[in-house]
């Protein structure tokens, strides 16, 4: 049983604090997914009221968090990030002494920010707040851009939906891809979003989503082990490799390359859960071309290497794959 912790102070954010709540608070055992053990807590127990008008009642304090595997920090006023509750600060720096997991949303990336242990460490918050945070805390790495950062065992996360994104992302390195993709399915959302959130500032909507793309990215997926360069691929969009490229970013969120390379990695996450191909078979399955293209792609997004996801989440004893059906170029 994983244990999980969900900080709230006065003047949370409900859609915040509800992701959370989502995530790891559901029983999902009829879809073959474990319990987590759910705390929910705040520096002072009762009634604690929200940022809309409404509160809730906590019943549990901080010592609740003390044991959790997983501990939470929901969004807080700007007029608490520069007085943090040392309390709340305190569980910060206990669970990250102890190796648990920290997850903030949003404003919450100023309540870890505080503890230290950012400092000189990579991290997010919402784009809004990203140059308070920088000025405030500079020896830490604010990056606007993206929807959430790890650094070791801490993840900072964007505003309010980023939040679900890192929840999800905490949720493959503890259950692996596939159970983490069933709880997606259930809240009818994408199990990994591409893209940042250079996506949502000051830029215009385009009037309708391009459906041009599909079948590009559906001849992609089926190709991933072939070399995809964005001149063959604008080709088959029938489009100028400049126009491809720019309308790609636009639609996906992310260049061809980029999301080319995401798609590999979750394509390698189901063959080391799924099958027992060795790694020089998986890799060009994936088209890294080799095993030590693989490793060093891995280990740097999910932060363990093939082997040691695969010793975690391998459940090739228990679903055989099926190959995967290349469609011709």
């Amino acid at each position: 049983m994983r244990s999980v912790a969900v900080v709230i102070q006065p003047g949370f954010a409900p859609f915040e604090f509800g992701l959370a709540c989502e995530a790891f608070g559901l029983d999902r055992t009829d879809d073959g997914i474990p319990n987590f053990d759910f705390r929910i807590v705040a520096p002072d127990p009762g009634v604690v009221p929200s940022n809309i008008g409404f509160s809730v009642n906590v019943e549990r304090g901080l010592d609740a968090a003390a044991d959790a595997d997983i501990v939470v920090l929901s969004p807080i006023p700007r007029e608490q990030w520069a007085s943090v509750d040392p309390r709340v600060i305190e569980v910060v720096r206990a669970a990250h002494a102890r190796g648990a997991w920290l997850l903030s949303v949003c404003s919450g990336a100023f309540v870890i920010a505080a503890s230290g242990i950012l400092d000189g460490q990579r991290a997010t918050t919402h784009w809004r707040y990203a140059d308070v945070m920088a000025r405030m805390y500079p020896s830490i790495e604010v990056d606007p851009d993206v929807l959430y950062v790890q650094s070791g065992r801490v993840i900072t996360s964007a505003g309010t939906a980023a939040g679900l994104d890192a929840c999800l992302h905490l949720l493959r390195q503890e259950l692996g891809a596939e159970l983490t993709n069933r709880i997606a399915r259930r809240m009818v959302v994408a199990p990994q979003r591409d893209g940042g959130q250079a996506q949502f500032i000051a830029s215009p909507l385009p009037v309708a989503p391009s459906m041009s793309l599909a079948p590009v990215t559906e001849w992609m997926l089926q190709n991933l082990d072939a070399e995809l360069s964005v001149d063959q691929l604008a080709s088959r969009a029938h489009m100028s490799p400049r126009t491809f490229a720019r309308r790609f970013k636009a639609d996906l969120g992310a260049t061809p390359a980029a999301w080319l390379a995401r798609q590999r990695l979750l394509h390698a996450q189901r063959l080391l859960e799924e099958t027992d191909l060795g790694l020089d078979r998986i890799a060009a399955e994936c088209g890294f071309g080799s095993a030590a293209v693989l490793r060093q792609n891995f280990a740097r997004t999910m932060g363990l290497t093939p082997t040691a996801y695969r010793a975690r989440f391998s459940c090739a004893d228990k679903v055989p794959a099926a190959p995967r059906e290349a469609v011709p170029a």
